[in-house]
């Protein structure tokens, strides 16, 4: 059966799990599970992933959930170049650091805008308030400092000299906000050159075929989201505007 990748680019996690197994050269099939058709809740899948939730691996007879032991794991698996998850214990630890920090920070604060500025609109018939917004960005910008000040610093990337997981899961993350039309490398000339390393590493057809779906999205007014997924998305969306 081999490797099988379970993804949506429109994810982030996604994205950073897709990317590294490409750049990589890792094989594998992808396997895509659309969310907005709320594929991931589909019976088969539970078996793949009782959480319902991507990216999800299957390596033969082996499952596994969650997209930063999914790196690791396929890190240590086709054992990628070191910088990526570097041997040194501090490097290493500056890896660990940022991806244990950015579940409620980097992830959490782009995917709220993302949602505010891109589905409340389309999904309520309710306007957004304002004050919602700039407390949404408000909060984006003081990660973003703290990105800037803690874990980039001078440095070219996150351990220094290369790219690491940590600058991959970063910069996933950093760009969903731009697939709601806020730019939040414009005017952050630190960050900004922080996303050409980035790019250049990764390289930039792979960089842009993975957000591709992102930047471009279809108009969701033509494909129509299943009445599960809709009814979740309007119920956490709810939570932003009240």
């Amino acid at each position: 059966m081999g490797l099988e990748l379970y993804l949506d680019l429109l994810s982030q996690p996604c994205r950073s799990v897709y990317i590294f197994a490409k750049k990589n050269g890792i094989p594998f099939e992808f396997k895509h599970v659309l969310l907005l058709k709320g594929q991931h809740k589909a019976e088969e899948f539970s078996k793949v992933n009782i959480f319902r939730k991507v990216p999800a691996l299957k390596d033969d007879d082996f499952t596994l959930a969650e997209s930063i032991a999914i790196l690791l794991y396929l890190a240590r698996k086709f054992k990628t170049p070191d910088h990526w998850y570097p041997s040194d214990l501090q490097k290493r630890a500056r890896v660990d650091e940022y991806l244990s920090w950015q579940h409620t920070a980097t992830r959490l604060y782009g995917t709220k805008v993302f949602f505010i500025k891109a589905l409340v609109p389309l999904l309520l018939d309710e306007p957004l308030p304002p004050a919602k917004l700039d407390g949404a960005l408000e909060e984006l910008k003081e990660t973003l400092k703290l990105f800037e000040e803690k874990f980039l610093q001078d440095r070219p990337f996150i351990v220094g000299n290369e790219i690491s997981l940590a600058d991959l899961v970063a910069i996933v993350e950093l760009m969903q906000p731009l697939g709601a039309g806020y730019d939040i490398f414009e005017g952050r000339p630190k960050l900004a050159a922080w996303r050409r390393r980035v790019e250049e590493a990764i390289g930039k057809d792979l960089f842009l075929e993975a957000h591709e779906q992102l930047l471009k999205p279809k108009d969701m007014t033509k494909e129509p989201l299943s009445p599960e997924v809709k009814e979740k998305l309007k119920e956490n969306l709810l939570k932003y505007v009240k």
